[in-house]
């Protein structure tokens, strides 16, 4: 089965049993150690992370506390920890988590099981940054703005958010899981936020190009 149908077929699954997260942890338990299963596990950093960066000053995470929302398989937050960065990665997946730790075994990350739409108290205002990469379009909208929420829960003030995501217009359809996000809605639901310069809106280097919107916004 090609494994974008069985992520959505999963994601329809257990939407109609109102457990709307519980996909992720059958994802990655029916994909057993195969990461061809699993659409987003590139077993590479994510290029869109990569290519803001090189913008950035070098030491832009040196001993900075980095969060990184929804890891997957871990290669963003090993990326961010090569970088200087004291990371903690969460996926709500134990599977998940457990594969990262597989992969990964280093003092700087630390991985863990948790969900973002109710964070641990010990985050609170913890955070220098928040990474988050390709999870608000995986959850129903309902759910965006709660997690948008524990994200800005996790950060210190003047903390920062780097957000990347599918991006669609207004006019267009929202169309299958993965949900693309709107400006609009971005905005709206990080209301209180100073954006840092413009939110992003560009094409990726997917075969075929996906439209990205990336935005940094930080904590007041």
């Amino acid at each position: 089965m090609n494994k974008r149908v069985l992520a959505r077929e999963l994601a329809q699954e257990y939407l109609a049993k109102d457990d709307p997260l519980g996909w992720f942890e059958a994802l990655y338990r029916r994909a057993g150690k195969d990461n061809a299963l699993i659409p987003w596990a590139d077993l590479t950093p994510n290029p869109n992370l990569l290519s803001w960066a090189a913008r950035q000053e070098k030491d832009v995470f040196q001993n900075k506390k980095i969060l990184v929302v929804g890891c997957g398989l871990g290669d963003d937050a090993n990326w961010l920890a090569e970088q200087g960065a004291d990371v903690t990665a969460f996926d709500i997946s134990s599977s998940a988590i457990a594969w990262c730790k597989k992969r990964f075994s280093r003092n700087d990350i630390t991985f863990l099981e948790a969900d973002i739409l109710n964070p641990p108290f010990a985050w609170k205002n913890y955070f220098d940054g928040v990474f988050e990469s390709y999870t608000l379009q995986v959850l129903p909208d309902l759910l965006r703005c709660r997690a948008i929420d524990g994200m800005r829960f996790s950060l210190k003030r003047s903390g920062y958010l780097l957000l990347i995501a599918r991006g669609r217009s207004e006019s267009e359809s929202l169309g299958n899981m993965p949900w693309p996000l709107t400006k609009k809605e971005i905005i709206e639901n990080t209301r209180g936020m100073e954006m840092v310069g413009e939110m992003e809106d560009f094409m990726d280097e997917e075969a075929p190009p996906v439209r990205r919107f990336r935005v940094v916004l930080r904590q007041q």
